[in-house]
């Protein structure tokens, strides 16, 4: 049901871009708007000159409880969890919970694409966004958990636009509306330090499925469990994806001989050759394959998938190479924030490599990464308040400790003893496996960093 909004009484938690969007977008449709962020007024100085021109009551420096006394309704940004002693308050008293992109839904009136996932959601919301451009030019938004939230255009959509989401698990909670093609790439550990079991992370994911109609479209896995034993919630249409064939002609695209192909409606269709694909590594072909599964059932024409795809060279902070120095090849991978997704990024090299490992923990094992370590990285250098639990876990992996091992001060320092001892031939990767909130606002903060103080060696 879509919320009138004039006249309603709405505290925003979070002022970074997901609350300055919905402040926007709440008070031009008559809201009586309070942002309230816990950081001090110093802090959140961008935040308010962003917003100078938008009558909004500030309350800075925490969250104090009595705000909920003039509230009818509570916004959360995607960093207020639902245990935040306000919103705990807030359910108590019966207060309703949303978020942006709930509003989006709510609002929206032209088709929508939802994909979410543990790892791959990015990369995949962008090439899924470059084939429909391809295809459809201006009448195309990308967005939601990466870039602009999408509440900042959404009155300007038009019926027959198409608006592709980015999805995170912390966004599903408050949601109570699916997109009409909603993707779930992958559920792998990720974000127990938010949701505390598997079990509470995956009931975070399946909501993109929950509120379906018959007319609407699911996209699953058939090489991750965690997506594919989620087929029974399909409520529509079920396109998959994987390196396997599709069982029983089944809608869904796979590799075969080196060739991705696609089966739709009994008819399977060659792609495109696997060495067409600019991305290194194997997760990011399974990423091109859930692509092109998610734009057939978004109904993207053929060719413009094709073009974009062959053209796609990734996303900034995603195995991103930044230069060659001193014989050795930089990478920035500063978007894997779960020990999987750093695997994944060190099986795509073949080369020696030295890896840069550290961030802020998420409740993650640590155990798995820690062997493939043993076995493919001739140095690490750890960095952050995750340095003691990653070296714990890499010590445990094969007994008295095979690598060199080095923990330095900061990411900034790990890069310059990094350049001390990297030698020709090999890779210096940066794929820290925690989050960056110990040092940096986010992965992307973290990304810009690496790459300016790589750029800067000499």
């Amino acid at each position: 049901m879509k919320t009138d909004w004039n006249g309603k009484r709405v505290t925003i938690l979070g002022g970074a871009r997901q609350g300055q969007a919905a402040a926007r977008w709440l008070v031009r449709h008559g809201a009586c708007v309070t942002l309230n962020d816990r950081r001090p007024a110093e802090q959140m100085a961008p935040a308010r000159s962003a917003l100078t021109n938008i009558p909004v009551t500030w309350v800075l420096g925490s969250h104090p409880v009595e705000i909920l006394d003039t509230t009818d309704i509570v916004c959360l940004s995607g960093g207020v969890p639902l245990d935040n002693p306000i919103v705990v308050e807030a359910a108590r008293r019966g207060i309703p919970l949303t978020n942006d992109t709930q509003v989006f839904m709510e609002t929206v009136q032209c088709r929508t694409v939802g994909i979410t996932g543990s790892a791959g959601k990015t990369t995949t919301t962008t090439l899924v966004g470059q084939m429909a451009k391809t295809a459809f030019g201006d009448k195309v938004y990308v967005g939601g958990n990466i870039g602009d939230p999408l509440l900042n255009y959404v009155d300007k959509m038009k019926p027959d636009d198409l608006a592709i989401l980015e999805i995170s698990s912390f966004q599903l909670e408050q949601m109570s509306l699916s997109p009409n093609v909603a993707s779930i790439l992958n559920i792998t550990p990720n974000h127990l330090d938010r949701h505390d079991t598997m079990k509470a992370y995956t009931v975070a994911k399946q909501r993109i499925l929950d509120f379906q109609e018959s007319g609407d479209t699911a996209v699953l896995c058939r090489e991750d469990p965690g997506s594919w034993r989620l087929r029974d919630k399909v409520h529509g249409r079920l396109f998959s994806f994987g390196f396997g064939h599709t069982p029983d002609m089944q809608d869904g695209s796979f590799l075969s001989d080196g060739v991705l192909h696609m089966c739709e409606r009994g008819a399977e269709i060659p792609l495109l050759r696997r060495d067409q694909i600019q991305l290194r590594g194997e997760h990011n072909v399974m990423n091109v394959l859930a692509a092109f599964a998610i734009g057939f059932a978004a109904g993207v024409p053929l060719d413009a998938m094709l073009k974009a795809a062959v053209d796609f060279r990734g996303v900034a902070h995603r195995l991103e190479f930044v230069r060659e120095w001193n014989g050795a090849k930089w990478y920035n991978d500063s978007i894997a924030t779960a020990p999987e997704r750093t695997m994944a990024a060190i099986r795509s090299f073949t080369e020696p490599i030295v890896l840069l490992l550290g961030g802020r923990d998420k409740n993650l094992p640590w155990e798995e990464l820690a062997t493939l370590v043993h076995v493919r990285v001739e140095r690490v250098f750890l960095f952050g308040e995750a340095t003691e639990k990653i070296a714990a876990a890499l010590e445990q992996a094969h007994g008295p400790l095979q690598k060199t091992v080095e923990r330095c001060k900061s990411l900034e320092e790990a890069v310059q003893v990094a350049a001390r001892v990297a030698e020709p031939g090999q890779v210096v990767l940066l794929s820290p496996g925690g989050t960056s909130f110990d040092q940096f606002r986010d992965f992307e903060e973290r990304g810009e960093a690496f790459r300016k103080w790589v750029s800067d060696l000499s």
